[in-house]
């Protein structure tokens, strides 16, 4: 069992050490859903005020739904359509504050108030997309917009 005890200064150091306990936590696994798994795990643990962490995967054009915490979700996401299939059709991180506000927005729970994606790329495709959600609007800022872009770039080596 890995018990990670993050207490970190500032919210730099923080992601910068949740990127190290990730890097230990898929260290030698070649599995992708056990570390997309263990993943969502650790960041729904360890980030504050979330109500949903997970990923889903490009399968043929599509984003189906993979390893998560937190209640059921949508299965399949059309690129495009929603903030995970605008991560996935532009490939750029979307951080969204008010997510009644986005134009095709799917409201998989009605509790999420604002979002953040960040596209996941393996050999310069797209591999998928992480997905946080959060009941409190403008939860995300640039920091955690930067440190779970790192957190990304941690797992992507181990896909």
């Amino acid at each position: 069992m890995y018990d990670f005890k993050i207490e970190a200064g500032t919210k730099a150091a923080f992601y910068d050490e949740l990127a190290k306990a990730l890097e230990s936590l898929v260290a030698g696994e070649p599995d992708q859903v056990a570390n997309m798994a263990n993943a969502a795990a650790l960041i729904m643990e360890q980030l504050g005020d979330l109500n949903w962490a997970g990923f889903y995967r490009n399968v043929e054009g599509t984003l189906v739904l993979g390893p998560f915490q937190g209640r059921a979700a949508c299965i399949r996401i059309p690129f495009g359509k929603g903030v995970c299939g605008a991560a996935a059709e532009s490939r750029e991180t979307q951080r969204v504050e008010d997510v009644h506000a986005f134009p095709g927005h799917i409201a998989c729970d009605a509790a999420s108030r604002s979002e953040l994606v960040v596209p996941i790329m393996k050999d310069g495709e797209l591999f998928g997309v992480l997905d946080l959600d959060s009941p409190s609007p403008a939860r995300f800022d640039a920091e955690d917009e930067a440190g779970c872009e790192k957190l990304v770039r941690a797992l992507e080596a181990a896909l």
